[in-house]
């Protein structure tokens, strides 16, 4: 069985964590620490709540003084590097819970995030006052460390998963803009996936932000064109013919989606099987092509939700193209499968060319 998440926090990190603060704070009671860490509920805890109550305890451990708090976890925090990155995020965690209306606060977050992250920390900051922190972030955007860039673009997403969402930014994006311009060609791809990852939240919201970003800058430079598509990632999963234009597929009008066979039954565990060919009307090449299906998945309420997968995509020189492919419904954590009647569908270039169904069963 694999190692749980949560037990980044464990009592080794503990351990590490007590013997740093002792060598730059003397008066740290280490027993103390320790039993308020530990507490009857300690195994009971998940990741981010373990990630809280160390926070919790810190504070009640470290100096009443937050300034002289700060030092020491300025201090002690370069000492957590790669291989701790998730359980040293404990100390942007400080800063955000406590250091809300302290003027240290973000400097330290900057500091911080050169051995985690503080994009998860410096949320409430912008939503408390997002002129003064966005420009700030712009700053970071600018520094010569590419974590702190890559935090300035990661921080400002406005559908941060497993972070509190930013209101204002969801509703309008253009203070993010020139965070994203700044490093929409960075030299590192940890920072520019935060660039196509910013957008695609973007996209979710204001498509038309995103379409006129993407036209703006698709061809600026091989990592730009990188940072866009994947940015329009969910904009081409729609469909969107401003989109798909942009990248070069042309409406299928010319082509045909025949011989779709696939399994009349799957059972939980197995795949659904399925192959289908494309064929051009014209005997014409088939030209560009990016090739989706979607399975219309059974929900709890007796409807169905459809989600799009990605096959293939590239230039076709012949007149037909044979496709194989399957799907896997063994179970996993990120998506419940109910019993009952499914849809497949085949997509090309954006538009649905197939639609078949089959039965899902135990």
């Amino acid at each position: 069985m694999p190692e749980l998440f949560k037990n980044v926090f464990n009592p080794t990190f503990v351990e590490q964590l007590i013997g740093r603060i002792k060598s730059c704070f003397a008066d740290f009671d280490e027993l103390s620490f320790k039993a308020m860490v530990f507490d009857k509920d300690w195994e009971e805890r998940e990741l981010k709540q373990r990630m809280r109550h160390i926070t919790v305890c810190l504070r009640h451990a470290l100096p009443d003084n937050l300034s002289t708090a700060y030092k020491i976890i300025h201090q002690i925090a370069i000492d957590f590097g790669d291989e701790m990155d998730i359980a040293q995020m404990v100390f942007p965690d400080f800063v955000e819970h406590y250091g809300l209306d302290h003027p240290e606060s973000l400097d330290l977050l900057e500091h911080l995030t050169r051995y985690s992250s503080s994009e998860f920390a410096v949320r409430p900051f912008i939503i408390r006052d997002q002129k003064t922190v966005m420009n700030l972030m712009y700053q970071w955007a600018c520094s010569d460390n590419y974590h702190v860039r890559r935090c300035a673009s990661e921080g400002t997403r406005p559908r941060l998963p497993w972070a509190m969402a930013l209101p204002a930014l969801k509703e309008d994006p253009k203070p993010i803009l020139p965070i994203l311009e700044q490093l929409k060609d960075d030299p590192e791809l940890y920072v520019r996936r935060s660039v196509a990852n910013n957008l695609n939240d973007i996209a979710k919201d204001n498509p038309n932000f995103v379409i006129a970003f993407a036209k703006a800058w698709f061809g600026h430079s091989k990592n730009t064109d990188w940072v866009i598509k994947h940015g329009c990632r969910t904009l081409l999963k729609q469909g969107h013919p401003k989109v798909l234009s942009l990248f070069g597929y042309s409406p299928p009008e010319h082509l045909s989606v025949t011989k779709l066979q696939h399994n009349e039954s799957v059972v939980i565990g197995d795949a659904l099987d399925f192959s289908f060919e494309i064929i051009s009307d014209s005997d014409q090449p088939l030209g560009k092509l990016r090739l989706e299906f979607a399975i219309d998945f059974m929900k709890s309420n007796g409807r169905q939700s459809r989600k799009v997968f990605h096959i293939w995509e590239g230039i076709v020189n012949e007149s037909q193209k044979m496709v194989v492919k399957a799907f896997s419904f063994k179970p996993i954590t990120t998506r419940k499968y109910y019993l009952g009647e499914h849809g497949l569908a085949i997509i090309i270039n954006g538009v649905e060319m197939a639609h078949s169904s089959f039965t899902l069963c135990s």
